[in-house]
């Protein structure tokens, strides 16, 4: 089962979740506003990709944080805070797929690959 998780009206999270619907690839959503962050898979999402790729500092939510809290996150463990305490900081869409591998955003040349 592949799993999607974001938030419903990030475009990208429509655009992903519209791609896997419109190919007919079951999946699932998880919505970080309304589920919450899941503390364990985001450890894991970690171990695979790496803090840096999963802390979006291109977004909004970044660019609004305060100056003090964007330079206090330098690793993993701050990050993690960051990502708990503030989900729209993750960037998505973080995919889980059925093969146990993890993605994180869009990219529909890859996704092609994965479910073909």
């Amino acid at each position: 089962m592949i799993t999607v998780y974001g938030i419903p009206n990030c475009d990208t999270v429509k655009r992903a979740r519209a791609w896997l619907t419109s190919r007919g690839v079951d999946h699932a959503f998880h919505d970080f506003k309304r589920q919450g962050v899941p503390a364990a898979r985001l450890d894991a999402w970690t171990a695979a990709l790496g803090w840096e790729r999963l802390v979006n500092r291109q977004g909004t939510t970044w660019r609004k944080l305060d100056e003090g809290l964007k330079a206090g996150v330098v690793d993993a463990a701050s990050a993690r805070a960051l990502m708990l305490a503030q989900a729209s900081v993750i960037k998505r869409p973080v995919v889980e797929w059925g093969d146990g591998a993890v993605t994180v955003g869009f990219d529909e040349a890859a996704w092609a690959a994965k479910v073909s």
